[in-house]
């Protein structure tokens, strides 16, 4: 059997500030913003080359949680510097790169509302291995 994950559900409190952080800052597409019932808003946003999604919204149990309580969501990236300067430049309050060792190394950022994100470069990784 094959599985797919698709979509993280991440809590936001604000869903427009969420949209422009992920679109602006983070670069993510977004691929769905509906209210298909009164109260309810469904949003989805891919990381540019992912196949899995984040969304969050309204209305919904799923989107029900404590904003800012996702923590370690990875973002793999093939090279982290260049990843860091490109999201420190769109704004992005991107922490230091550390060396995990073993050929990881991440650096941290959060959105606005606390949920926290590793960006995680892996040396096996890299080029068609990407």
């Amino acid at each position: 059997m094959q599985m797919k994950l698709e979509l993280v559900p991440l809590p936001v409190s604000d869903v427009d500030r969420a949209i422009a952080f992920y679109t602006e800052r983070l670069g993510f597409t977004k691929d769905v913003d509906v209210q298909p019932a009164e109260g309810v808003r469904v949003v989805q946003l891919t990381p540019p080359g992912s196949g899995c999604s984040i969304g969050f919204g309204t209305g919904l149990d799923v989107y029900g949680g404590e904003p800012g309580s996702s923590r370690g969501l990875h973002l793999v990236v093939e090279d982290i510097e260049a990843a860091r300067a490109e999201l420190i430049g769109r704004g992005v309050d991107v922490g230091e790169v550390r060396d995990f060792g073993g050929g990881v190394k991440g650096a941290d950022f959060a959105d606005p509302d606390g949920n926290s994100f590793e960006l995680q470069e892996m040396a096996w990784r890299k080029g068609s291995a990407f």
